[in-house]
């Protein structure tokens, strides 16, 4: 960006991220959980999160939206043996925080015990909170919001005069803090900022209308891409969709672009997931030490990335996280598994209470344009639609839209169709994983080239 974004936090409310408020939420956990072990409670946990922001969408250089949030909360379960009660509130008085716990006690009382029942093991809690680069405060006054939004917006709308309309620009910045406490003693704090500039235009000419959009995220507000650029790219991405039409049905070679092939990655962590294989609702059930890619497959977890939107030093139970492999040579090394979960399987936690951190698949190939070159001819998906995803079985079947490539060239755009396969043989069947890695999340992979998927249009 021209200028730098950041400006220094001014947040001195009770539930800031500044090192005072930070320590009044610990306290507060702390007389939350003593209030749970002297009303008989063998042992409770407590979390307070809290997040304040703004999102502002402008359209057609008009303010449509303006959206100021802060919002605040804890939760605390207590376990008697192994019977647990949970309740919340928003309400942090000493009063409502008591007549919580009482409620919490109440429920645990009437609940049946449940073996696998209880917090995470006390010896596996995060004892190590290193900086991670994860919470750069922004606070621009909404004048400036409202300038960014409508410069993204109207760089959008200059590129063109196909580009004739607009869904708008939007622009957001939130900074959030999660402490977690529980009555192995542990207390840890996980401060936060998440920003992003977006914009979604529409074009037309004598074949009709098309949509496309782009976005920048990033926890650091500096490190954001420029207004006008993300409006650039996204009135070229929606220019290049003009003249669509639909392929013959086929079976053939598909390519899914690095912002629609973190999709792919998220079936996987579903279908290894603790909870599907207790419930036995996985098409990769018991598939722990089974090859389910090709060998040149490395697919693994960095939750300690600086900076990174999935990075955390401690997981929603406490426990420590670390760079761990969930497949090696194509084989799956483990689960993602919170200590409920691995209870239930006889295993224990990988951290993962609340998810993945990080998930990153290596690359194997070069950029899109050259696994485009690599494909020679079939589909290149840009967007997906729908969900027609059985978890059970792997069937796999969305609406897609995106290119037709011909020779290694993009020929033309296509859209209403639909693709189709199976998890368990799609995951098999990739080629190669692109450099291009779209860092815009949780799951970090560049695009996905498939040897095949069956492709319903004309």
């Amino acid at each position: 960006m021209s200028e730098p974004l950041s400006q220094p936090s001014t947040d001195s409310s009770p539930l800031g991220t500044d090192p005072q408020s930070i320590e009044r939420l610990k306290t507060i956990i702390s007389d939350t959980l003593e209030t749970a072990r002297k009303l008989g409670a063998s042992a409770a946990e407590a979390a307070v999160t809290s997040s304040s922001g703004l999102s502002l969408n402008v359209r057609l250089g008009e303010v449509e939206t303006i959206e100021h949030t802060r919002d605040k909360g804890i939760g605390i379960s207590v376990f008697f043996g192994q019977s647990k009660g949970s309740a919340s509130s928003t309400d942090f008085s000493p009063q409502a925080l008591h007549e919580t716990v009482q409620s919490a006690c109440r429920i645990a009382r009437y609940t049946s015990a449940d073996d696998c029942s209880g917090l995470a093991d006390a010896d596996r809690m995060a004892t190590s909170f290193p900086d991670l680069g994860l919470h750069h405060p922004w606070q621009p006054s909404t004048e400036t919001v409202i300038d960014l939004a409508t410069r993204t917006e109207a760089a959008a709308l200059e590129v063109d005069s196909r580009i004739n309309n607009s869904e708008g620009a939007a622009v957001g910045h939130q900074q959030g803090l999660y402490v977690y406490g529980n009555s192995h003693g542990f207390v840890g704090a996980n401060p936060s900022t998440r920003h992003s500039i977006s914009c979604t235009v529409i074009a037309s000419d004598d074949s009709g209308m098309q949509r496309d959009y782009w976005y920048s995220m990033n926890r650091n507000p500096d490190l954001l891409e420029a207004g006008e650029d993300i409006g650039r790219h996204a009135a070229a991405r929606t220019l290049r969709r003009l003249g669509a039409r639909k392929p013959k049905t086929c079976t053939t070679p598909v390519l899914y672009s690095a912002e629609v092939a973190r999709g792919l990655f998220q079936h996987l962590t579903s279908a290894v997931s603790g909870s599907s294989q207790y419930r036995k609702a996985s098409f990769l059930l018991d598939h722990q030490g089974q090859q389910i890619f090709p060998s040149f497959m490395h697919i693994h977890e960095q939750p300690h990335l600086l900076g990174a939107l999935g990075s955390a030093s401690f997981d929603g139970e406490g426990v420590a996280t670390q760079a761990r492999d969930l497949i090696t040579d194509g084989v799956l090394q483990g689960y993602v598994l919170d200590s409920y979960s691995a209870r239930k399987l006889g295993l224990s936690t990988t951290g993962n209470a609340g998810g993945v951190h990080n998930l990153c698949i290596d690359p194997t190939a070069g950029d899109l344009s050259s696994l485009i070159k690599t494909m020679h001819q079939g589909l290149l998906i840009t967007e997906l639609m729908g969900f027609g995803i059985n978890m059970v079985t792997g069937d796999y079947s969305r609406g897609a839209s995106g290119f037709w490539v011909e020779n290694g060239e993009i020929s033309y755009p296509v859209d209403e169709i639909t693709v189709a396969g199976n998890l368990k043989e799609m995951f098999s069947n990739i080629q190669a994983i692109g450099n291009d890695i779209d860092e815009r999340g949780n799951i970090r992979t560049g695009s996905v080239l498939l040897e095949q998927l069956t492709v319903a249009g004309n």
